[in-house]
């Protein structure tokens, strides 16, 4: 099996001797949590503008098809550190556990002569491993950082404390020896809570809604119905919509812990914001289509002014290379841990297969080697980051990796062979309290089309992307694709076997199907 082979993959890092006789390049891997493409308008986002995180674009590469393998937290960062899908890494779903023994870019590079380090969000059950510095950060508003040594106060925003951390560090590192830092936002998470000065943002404008805010899931499996994300019920008055508490001890509660750490004129600033527009709500006294229209805007709003602070620190980023001489050396990547629904089917969260979460943005900007303006339109996938990350560095990738090196496509010489389909396996599902009860499914991924497999339900569903772009039109028992389903269903069998993924419900191909 694939996964008893990674253990025994010994930890010494192969350099490749060319590069590493020559300078090699620093590495700074910026990760924000939850952002949409529909927020970036680099990717053509309709909603909002971010002015930076286009300019890294336009000065670098921007994939158009870049995919998670495992739409939710902490598995997409076991996946972005091991360049494995969950199964093999060990960590499915936010609650089991993470193979921390395995071959890591960190470790590799920390080996190799880097200096490393990791400030942000972690979501992982063990300490940040491979980082000779780390420091994690979670929520909005935060007290201070955990560090090896113990916790140190330092009260902040975390976009701007995260930023501040990494800077400081980068600042600090001597000239001669090459460094890697992955900077983790935990912007745009829910609950969005922005930062003090982006409070008034959006407040001129509704801002324009996604054509299936209002869904019909007909068509669907029955997975879709039962998800527990609709905007229509499932936000929390106070932990989300930042409305009065409500008298639920266990929600409001968890609301206050998250504003607790504002100082006063922070709490001040956010409750002048907030009271008068919540008076107004009360006052209205809205329901049905209404109502979810003003908890639409209520959400996406919060939720854009979190990707401002994103965007605003990412030129805080990009000025600082510039200043310091620093941008021809240094690698520049900038991606999110999955996408996120911003009202597509009548939604937010992630963890399905539908498009709004399963892509995200992807940008490396590197101006001694990527020429500026190229857009890719491979197929690349979170698997893809370690090995890319590696072969910059001149380290040999180590074998089994289930991703490919993005090198040869950014430097304008494509292979001569690459995936045609991505590989997506989910499996997350629980009767919790506050669950999204999204069912456990897999499937493939083409360029334009797509098979989803919810094997809780025994369902299937196939979307061609190119008449359906929002995936309203589920057209699995369509005789017209039916040749075109029998060979995606082909596919996924052949990726089952190809990646070793013998976890959630087995499948063998069409002519074995699931009764």
């Amino acid at each position: 099996m694939i996964v008893a082979l990674l253990g025994l993959i010994a930890f010494a890092p192969q350099v490749n001797a060319d590069i590493a006789a020559a300078e090699r390049p620093n590495i700074i891997f910026i990760y924000s949590d939850d952002h949409a493409e529909a927020a970036v308008s680099a990717c053509g986002s309709e909603i909002t503008r971010t002015p930076r995180l286009d300019e890294l674009a336009a000065q670098g590469v921007r994939f158009s098809q870049s995919f998670v393998a495992n739409s939710i937290c902490g598995p997409a960062r076991a996946t972005i550190l091991t360049g494995l899908h969950s199964h093999a890494n060990g960590r499915v779903s936010n609650g089991t556990p993470f193979r921390d023994d395995l071959p890591s870019w960190p470790k590799l590079l920390l080996d190799s002569g880097y200096r490393t380090a990791m400030y942000g969000k972690w979501h992982l059950p063990t300490d940040p491993n491979g980082f000779g510095d780390w420091g994690k950060v979670s929520s909005y508003y935060t007290r201070g950082v955990q560090t090896a040594e113990g916790f140190i106060e330092r009260r902040g925003y975390s976009t701007d404390l995260i930023t501040d951390l990494s800077l400081e560090w980068i600042d600090g590192q001597p000239k001669d020896q090459p460094f890697a830092i992955w900077i983790n936002y935990h912007a745009s998470h829910r609950t969005w809570l922005p930062a003090t000065r982006y409070l008034g943002l959006f407040d001129d404008h509704d801002i324009p809604e996604p054509p299936t805010l209002f869904p019909d899931f007909g068509g669907k499996s029955p997975a879709a119905a039962l998800t527990q994300m609709r905007i229509s019920e499932d936000l929390f008055p106070a932990y989300d919509l930042k409305l009065p508490v409500t008298g639920d001890q266990i929600l409001d509660r968890a609301a206050e812990n998250r504003m607790a750490p504002m100082t006063k004129e922070q709490r001040a600033a956010w409750d002048d914001a907030y009271g008068l527009k919540n008076a107004a709500f009360a006052e209205a006294s809205l329901e049905g289509q209404a109502l979810v229209r003003w908890k639409y805007q209520r959400y996406i709003k919060d939720y854009l002014r979190c990707v401002a602070a994103i965007d605003e620190n990412v030129g805080r980023i990009t000025d600082f290379l510039d200043e310091k001489g620093m941008a021809d050396n240094t690698i520049l990547i900038y991606t999110s841990d999955q996408g996120f629904f911003l009202g597509e089917n009548g939604w937010y969260d992630k963890r399905w297969m539908y498009e709004p979460a399963l892509r995200t943005p992807l940008f490396i900007r590197w101006p001694s080697q990527i020429p500026a303006g190229l857009v890719d339109d491979h197929l690349v996938q979170n698997i893809d980051i370690a090995p890319t990350i590696l072969d910059w560095a001149g380290v040999d990738a180590p074998e089994g990796m289930h991703g490919h090196s993005l090198v040869s496509l950014v430097c304008g010489a494509a292979p001569l062979e690459w995936r045609d389909a991505i590989y997506y396996h989910y499996q997350e599902y629980n009767e919790g309290r506050t669950a999204h009860r999204v069912a456990e499914h897999d499937g493939v991924r083409t360029t334009y089309d797509k098979l989803i497999r919810v094997y809780r339900h025994d369902a299937w569903e196939y979307y061609d992307l190119r008449s359906d772009p929002y995936e309203e039109h589920n057209r699995i028992n369509d005789p017209e694709v039916a040749d075109r389903v029998a060979t995606l269903k082909a596919r996924l069998a052949e990726f089952k076997v190809e990646f070793d993924d013998q976890t959630g419900k087995p499948y063998r191909g069409p002519e074995l199907d699931e009764d």
